[in-house]
């Protein structure tokens, strides 16, 4: 396990189950459908908790660009593994949302609703507001962030070098995202993660997904740049303000 395949991994955890959840609530026939914001939320939260679980021993459980970026910006993770994880995150993503597609796709057939098909793979905002969405982005984001750096000592085990967020505790990481979704999410969805909803955006557009609309790429910069703006933002709050 390398932290290549480590970021992998945990990111395609994180969308299958993440965007899986979603699938569940807003397609059509399936046992969980309309039940609800609440399930989406806690849904995401344990999607984070099983992909930080999974990486946090071998990569530090980044799964998320805007946590590489903001890392590295802290000067907590070396600038030069920066492109290695970002290239593993997108992919899995995007491993994550195939898989929850063949998983979902008979309930993508029977849903006419193009835009909650979506939904499923990727953001968008309750009202647009370019100002409004970008700031709910890079809002959920920095305290994403801040978080992480002001409470995690993760390792790598082979080389005790601190990079993420493993030992902070999967589930309090996990909880974090829970909260950010329960009070900022409603505007946006809450990418706060540029893989998260870049990757499976992606996919939406590459699959055979029956009767599909279109991909909203005029909104697609916002949880890419947004949750990079909100990471850059929390280093610097973290380096005005350093624990040692």
């Amino acid at each position: 396990m390398t932290p290549f395949i480590a970021e992998i991994i945990g990111t395609f955890l994180l969308i299958l189950l993440g965007c899986g959840v979603t699938a569940n609530v807003v397609l059509k026939d399936t046992k969980g459908h309309n039940s609800g914001w609440i399930v989406i939320t806690t849904g995401w939260a344990f999607a984070v908790y099983i992909g930080v679980v999974v990486a946090a021993p071998f990569s530090g459980a980044h799964i998320n660009p805007a946590v590489s970026i903001g890392l590295a910006a802290a000067g907590q993770f070396p600038w030069d593994m920066v492109p290695s994880y970002l290239l593993a995150q997108f992919l899995g993503a995007m491993l994550g949302a195939l898989l929850v597609w063949l998983i979902y796709i008979d309930h993508f057939d029977r849903t006419e609703d193009q835009g909650l098909k979506l939904a499923v793979f990727s953001t968008g905002p309750a009202i647009k507001n370019i100002f409004a969405n970008l700031l709910v982005e890079i809002s959920g984001t920095f305290v994403l962030i801040i978080a992480v750096l002001f409470f995690t000592d993760a390792t790598i085990l082979e080389s005790d070098t601190v990079i993420g967020l493993g030992s902070l505790g999967a589930i309090p990481v996990a909880f974090v995202v829970w909260g950010i979704g329960l009070s900022l999410g409603g505007t946006t969805g809450y990418a706060i993660n540029p893989a998260r909803d870049l990757g499976p955006r992606i996919m939406h557009a590459l699959l055979p997904i029956k009767n599909k609309g279109k991909n909203d790429w005029s909104y697609s910069w916002i949880p890419v740049i947004g949750p990079v703006l909100g990471g850059v933002l929390a280093a610097f709050l973290y380096l005005a303000f350093p624990l040692v």
